[in-house]
């Protein structure tokens, strides 16, 4: 057995020995040592407020879709007859307001002039009538109380056609201002529900709000979307970052502003980020980016933008060093 722990025991030795060199190596006085981190994509996701069947897709996985330009479409035949209905709504309303300030139509005018002509007619005969028999009063031929008769019979007719006039002048005008005030509220609250309803029909189809590419595509047309569900991500260049883990003793290397020289498997040549955020407190080296011996250091967690982050997809390994060394 001992054979056996004296090669376990050199082969540890070995290794202990690899580990320091080439931990020197980093550290040497050629700069600050080659820092592994991964880049991080902020998605925005794209949904509808409406549930619906999808009707249609403009716009494929990875390619790249213009601020504004048309995504997808929820089945938009229910929004569209509820836009129908309060056009229909509104048109009803305005017509009442606009109903309100008319008066009455020229056929009930008519039969209200048709009433004053005639009563016009009774007038002119009871005129007629007391000025005939005025004059025979006076002489002594009628009694006086055949004045008084055509008298009564006369003013009668006078306030009948000045009755009539009234009501002729009243049917000409509209209806009283509180129920055109409340006639016009009405078409204002038909009006917004159409506008509401209009809205409502565009977020059926939401437009890129910001120049991305489609990372994914979660529902397909024909496929039944609840309301508020993601129908596909897409990540915008602004939204690409890198970030990695700056031990303590390098921080002086790695401020907010300085650019970094970053490289990735298939990225081809070596590109340049700028460092745009830096955590204020250190954390411990996560264990998925460094060994076992140096878990325990604390480093600081560092985020910078590429310079062209179009072809850079979220989650791939880079290798970050700094451009100078202070």
């Amino acid at each position: 057995m001992r054979p056996r722990m004296k090669m376990v025991a050199g082969v540890a030795l070995a290794l202990g020995l690899i580990s320091v060199a080439w931990w020197s190596f980093a550290r040497s006085a050629d700069g600050p040592r080659v820092l592994t981190g991964y880049i991080e994509g902020e998605r925005i996701y794209l949904a509808a407020p409406s549930a619906g069947l999808v009707s249609a897709l403009y716009v494929e996985e990875g390619a790249r879709v213009a601020a504004g330009a048309s995504t997808f479409l929820i089945d938009p035949r229910e929004r569209g007859a509820q836009v129908s209905g309060a056009q229909a709504a509104l048109s009803a309303a305005e017509a009442r307001a606009e109903d309100a300030r008319k008066g009455q139509r020229a056929q009930e005018l008519s039969v209200i002039d048709a009433q004053l002509g005639a009563a016009e007619a009774t007038l002119r005969q009871a005129e007629a009538d007391y000025g005939r028999i005025e004059p025979l009063v006076r002489r002594g031929i009628y009694a006086p109380a055949r004045l008084d008769q055509v008298r009564a019979g006369r003013d009668a007719a006078r306030a009948n056609v000045a009755a009539i006039r009234r009501q002729r002048e009243v049917a000409t005008l509209g209806q009283r201002e509180d129920a055109i005030r409340a006639a016009d509220e009405q078409a204002a609250q038909a009006r917004g529900a159409l506008t509401e309803a209009s809205v409502r029909l565009t977020t059926l189809s939401p437009p890129a709000p910001i120049d991305a590419r489609v990372e994914e595509i979660f529902y397909r047309p024909g496929e039944y979307a609840a309301a508020n569900q993601p129908i596909m991500a897409l990540l915008a260049d602004g939204d690409v970052k890198l970030r990695f883990y700056v031990p303590q003793a390098e921080m002086v290397a790695y401020r907010p502003g300085v650019m970094v020289r970053f490289s990735c498997d298939g990225c081809g040549e070596s590109r340049t980020a700028r460092i745009s955020w830096v955590s204020p407190r250190p954390e411990f080296t996560p264990p998925i980016l460094y060994g076992r011996g140096s878990r325990d250091r604390l480093v600081y967690q560092v985020e910078a933008r590429p310079s062209d982050p179009r072809s850079l997809n979220p989650g791939l390994p880079v290798d970050v060093e700094p451009l100078a060394v202070p």
